[in-house]
């Protein structure tokens, strides 16, 4: 069965210092309030590279990479699409 006939993509899957985030609050500029798998609350940032290629909304799904330095901040890796995140959810990696 192709990849094409079943409906499931190949989607970028985290790397081991990444965690799926869900957007919950854009607070203006390049930062985003983002509510993590692991359960923790993190100001994320939109790097210059995504900043005006991809817009970022409330109730995106995002891959996150926190800072080694700061736990409470990261980086905001990718953003996936709501067809991407669907998928997501019905293959079980986030809520």
């Amino acid at each position: 069965m192709s990849e094409e006939s079943s409906g499931r993509r190949n989607l970028r899957m985290p790397n081991d210092d990444e965690v799926f985030a869900v957007v919950t609050q854009h607070n203006g500029g390049n930062h985003v309030t983002v509510r993590c798998q692991d359960g923790k609350e993190r100001m994320g940032r939109i790097p210059g590279r995504m900043k005006y290629r991809t817009w970022i909304q409330e109730g995106d799904v995002v891959l996150v990479e926190p800072w080694d330095w700061q736990d409470e901040k990261g980086n905001i890796e990718w953003r996936y699409s709501e067809q991407d995140a669907e998928q997501l959810r019905a293959e079980g990696h986030i809520d």
